[in-house]
């Protein structure tokens, strides 16, 4: 029989994940295969899986289900951080023929093309995770519109909550010109936005590592990434991703607030208002750094959407502690919140700790800071109700309307016209619609004919 000749992919997780799995799709149609959306059945079926939530098993395993319900004779390879920490458990999922762990997932296709038509379920490729100690690049393509590209990868922080580490590696860059290279050759595709993207995207230059004398010093450093991708004239608008606040300096602040093309916005995890459990989750800054970055960013652009990431739940946390939490973020002036509700992981200290809040209680506290974190968005976006603001204009969801983001971070819905689609032009913010987004109003003048 011949070779499986499609595949096709399904991504869970964070941008990183989006990106990697838009270049290992390249590698497979590189090597001659046709890729398919998910729904229409492959060949081979390539699950590329997150770890962040405590549900990686039962999500793996509906969509290899929902994979072999279409194909039912096709080859299913499970990739991912769920894939590198626990790979026997995934083996013991009905179906599933592959796991590649992290050092391996890059070279997928000579896996894939090594076990043909054989019977071949349940092998596991996962080594050692510090076999994964080389840089791959990797971007994602597809939409027109924006490209997540990974600067950086692995983490060399031990957070007591986290499994990254385990599940990626040290801490490792790519080189600044491999990342311009990727970058003009994105441009050239006509993507008109770059996200920045890494696991610890501060630490950009962990990796290329110099000694002088007795010190090691950084080769390069984040601050002269952005400097360099500055100057790439064909990318309209650069975002940077989650940037650790100790890690966020005000160098980088100051540059972002000169910048031409890096946009007016951060997301900056805290994880929680309240110092005892930043100590408790090892984290490396008190809250007061966390709201002196606020403040400085706040004051050179006033306009600035701020992200925020919070933990609920956490070992320890007491009424009064998440308490705490909530009255620091409501007083910073920031724009929205991811909440995570805490969920133990397997070999991570924070698994061991004692004071245990009960699930229904982080539920509880999971609502208090969503509804927190509504309202939080709804006040930023009617401040700048009634200003000029360029917005990349993307796809929508319907014929009716296109959405797409302004500089700074604002949803905005059009009306449908495919004349606007993947071009930057200025809208004037209006009133609230059915979704929560703001109206925009173009300048005729600026819609291209």
């Amino acid at each position: 029989m011949a070779t499986p000749r499609s595949v096709a992919f399904y991504t869970l997780g964070c941008k990183l994940n989006y990106s990697e799995t838009s270049s290992i799709s390249r590698l497979f149609e590189n090597n001659g295969y046709a890729v398919r959306e998910f729904d229409e059945g492959a060949d081979v079926f390539v699950i590329n899986t997150c770890s962040v939530t405590d549900s990686a098993d039962k999500k793996c395993r509906n969509i290899v289900r929902q994979a072999l319900k279409v194909s039912p004779q096709a080859k299913v390879i499970v990739i991912g951080c769920y894939a590198q920490l626990k790979p026997k458990e995934i083996t013991e999922i009905e179906g599933v023929d592959l796991v590649l762990g992290a050092a391996e997932k890059f070279r997928i296709v000579e896996f894939v093309e090594s076990i043909g038509n054989a019977t071949s379920k349940g092998m596991i490729m996962a080594g050692d995770v510090r076999e994964a100690n080389k840089f791959v690049s990797s971007f994602s393509m597809g939409d027109r519109t924006r490209s997540f590209l990974k600067v950086q990868d692995g983490c060399d922080y031990k957070c007591s909550f986290c499994t990254i580490p385990m599940a990626r590696g040290a801490s490792r860059s790519d080189t600044t010109q491999q990342v311009i290279d990727n970058a003009k050759y994105i441009a050239a595709q006509g993507v008109k936005e770059i996200v920045l993207t890494g696991v610890n995207l501060g630490d950009f230059g962990n990796g290329t590592d110099v000694i002088e004398g007795n010190k090691i010093k950084k080769n390069e450093l984040f601050i002269d990434l952005i400097h360099q991708l500055d100057k790439v004239r064909d990318i309209e608008r650069f975002r940077i991703s989650s940037i650790e606040p100790n890690l966020l300096t005000d160098e980088i602040i100051h540059f972002v607030s000169e910048s031409e093309r890096f946009v007016p916005h951060f997301h900056i995890p805290l994880q929680s208002g309240n110092n005892k459990i930043l100590a408790a989750m090892r984290r490396r800054y008190k809250r007061e750094l966390y709201a002196d970055r606020v403040k400085l960013i706040k004051t050179l652009m006033p306009h600035c959407c701020i992200g925020v990431d919070v933990i609920v739940g956490f070992p320890g946390e007491a009424d009064e502690d998440f308490n705490e939490t909530v009255r620091f973020i409501d007083s910073l002036d920031v724009s929205y919140l991811h909440v995570f509700t805490y969920s133990e992981r397997l070999n991570t200290p924070a698994a061991e700790m004692a004071e245990v809040v009960p699930m229904h209680i982080r539920r509880q506290r999971n609502e208090i800071l969503s509804d927190l974190s509504e309202t939080k968005r709804r006040a930023f976006y009617k401040k700048h109700q009634g200003e000029m603001r360029p917005m990349l204009v993307e796809h929508g969801h319907s014929t009716e309307e296109l959405t797409g983001y302004t500089d700074n971070y604002i949803k905005v819905s059009l009306p449908y016209n495919p004349k606007l689609i993947n071009q930057v032009i200025p809208v004037e913010l209006g009133a609230f619609n059915h979704d929560g987004n703001l109206i925009g109003h173009t300048i005729f003048n600026h819609i291209p004919a």
